[in-house]
């Protein structure tokens, strides 16, 4: 079965971190380039943080650049998200999604692009 697993979500104070993992089972991450997309209560899905297959490009929202951090371990069919400074706006579900490139590039912050998808996790901040 071919899935995104998504763990690490929780409740968290304002000024808290966390990290999310996205782990793949059933294919491996090696030819896909992947974004974080999160969804708020009565909001729209939005693109967080991508990275590319190599994991030498990455992109971030601007409400996130300089607080959240993405990376990936090709080895382990990981991605991460390092989030710092968390900020009760940045609450929501987080969700990845895999998509598969050609070449080392960034996949865009469009959702229906994506290959797969994970279930999501929760995000809580507030004090």
């Amino acid at each position: 079965q071919l899935q995104l697993v998504e763990s690490g979500g929780g409740l968290v104070q304002p000024g808290g971190s966390l990290r999310l993992s996205c782990v793949a089972s059933g294919f491996t991450l090696d030819y896909y380039a992947i974004t974080w997309f999160r969804q708020a209560p009565r909001k729209e899905r939005e693109g967080v943080s991508g990275i590319s297959r190599s994991g030498s490009r990455t992109n971030y929202a601007d409400s996130v650049k300089g607080r959240f951090t993405i990376s990936r371990d090709n080895a382990k069919n990981t991605v991460y998200l390092q989030m710092n400074g968390l900020k009760p706006e940045d609450t929501a579900i987080y969700f990845c999604a895999a998509r598969w490139k050609f070449e080392d590039g960034l996949a865009a912050f469009e959702i229906k692009d994506y290959d797969y998808w994970g279930q999501g996790t929760q995000v809580t901040v507030s004090s």
